[in-house]
């Protein structure tokens, strides 16, 4: 019988195959090794491949696309919903097949190679400035430990790496100075790859005519605006700016029932990495606006209201709202009259 479905379970070394014919009939359940995947494939005529959108499942659904395969990406948590009993590979791949036919699943847009080695210059980035502060906390912490404090900020820790590269400096004993040149020199390499992938997301922004126009949002930033660009390449995938901001997390959580509606915290869904990139862009806008408040009546009326924080996620969709509204109709921002003007 002719294959027509397949759900593939996939793994770092052990793949699991569901594939069914036309009469929805299992006809093939089977494990395959890495190696073996894409000869798998390329005997059988083109069907249609359910995946679930977690790690490599881009790469594989590029290659099978190559041998003429449809393809479909789908949110883990939406497939979690139709695995029968116990969770194992054979009853995670008949789920994925299950699911992928499903006229309200919703797909993930596979991405190219190109647009993950744009997004993986914002992952380095975010590693090393992690690892950027895990240094300065541990240069800080270990000269408190001697009685050296310094203030908060940078020239805080520029006072402190000249007193670590003073080596007349009495009050550090040898070995303590000897561990904290390493985490000086160690912090030195990270700030210049810091540098690195800065300058190329800068240029990468340049070329980009999308990037450019989020970048005129207020808050949004080259960062912001690279990071948008990369990530949502086909805005259509969004019915509106509503939609897109929930994608993000940041509309309430619902918990609703009998007609009551309760609403609770941010849901936190979607992409982490912007969802924090609009929320601290929010608060740099916040304080602008604390010092400007006649050019910020919208904001100047809701702080007086709600906390800071609050305001600051609700500036963090607005701002989400009008990204997609850019990306989806083009042209850049304009910001709203005064009432006053």
């Amino acid at each position: 019988m002719q294959i027509t479905t397949i759900g593939l379970d996939i793994a770092k070394n052990v793949f699991q195959v569901h594939g069914i014919d036309a009469a929805e009939k299992a006809v093939v359940r089977k494990q395959l090794r890495r190696g073996q995947v894409l000869k798998f494939f390329s005997s059988l005529p083109p069907c249609l491949i359910g995946m679930e959108a977690c790690a490599t499942a881009h790469y594989w659904a590029r290659e099978l696309t190559k041998l003429g395969h449809e393809v479909r990406l789908m949110p883990a948590k939406d497939v979690k919903a139709y695995v029968k009993r116990n969770k194992n590979d054979a009853a995670d791949a008949e789920a994925i097949c299950e699911a992928v036919r499903r006229p309200t699943m919703r797909f993930v847009r596979v991405k190219s190679a190109e647009q993950q080695g744009g997004l993986m210059q914002h992952r380095t980035r975010d590693l090393l400035i992690r690892q950027r502060t895990q240094v300065i906390n541990a240069l800080r912490a270990h000269l408190a430990e001697l009685g050296i404090v310094a203030a908060q900020g940078r020239e805080g820790l520029k006072d402190l790496l000249k007193i670590i590269a003073d080596e007349k400096d009495a009050r550090l004993p040898i070995d303590a100075r000897a561990s904290l040149i390493v985490l000086a020199a160690q912090l030195q390499a990270l700030q210049t790859m810091i540098g690195s992938i800065e300058r190329r997301l800068l240029v990468q922004h340049r070329a980009n005519e999308p990037s450019k126009r989020l970048e005129s949002v207020p808050g949004i930033g080259i960062i912001g605006a690279s990071a948008i660009a990369a990530t949502v390449t086909d805005p259509n995938v969004f019915r509106s700016g509503r939609d897109f901001a929930a994608w993000v997390g940041l509309v309430p959580r619902q918990d609703s029932t009998g007609g009551k509606q309760k609403l609770g915290p941010i849901s936190k869904q979607g992409d982490r990495y912007l969802r924090r990139i609009l929320v601290v862009g929010a608060h740099s806008v916040l304080w602008r606006a604390k010092k400007n408040p006649e050019k910020y009546p919208w904001l100047t009326q809701l702080l007086a209201r709600r906390p800071f924080k609050v305001v600051a996620i609700a500036l963090a969709n607005k701002m989400a709202r009008i990204a997609w509204a850019l990306l989806a109709r083009g042209g850049i921002y304009r910001a709203p009259r005064l009432a006053a003007a």
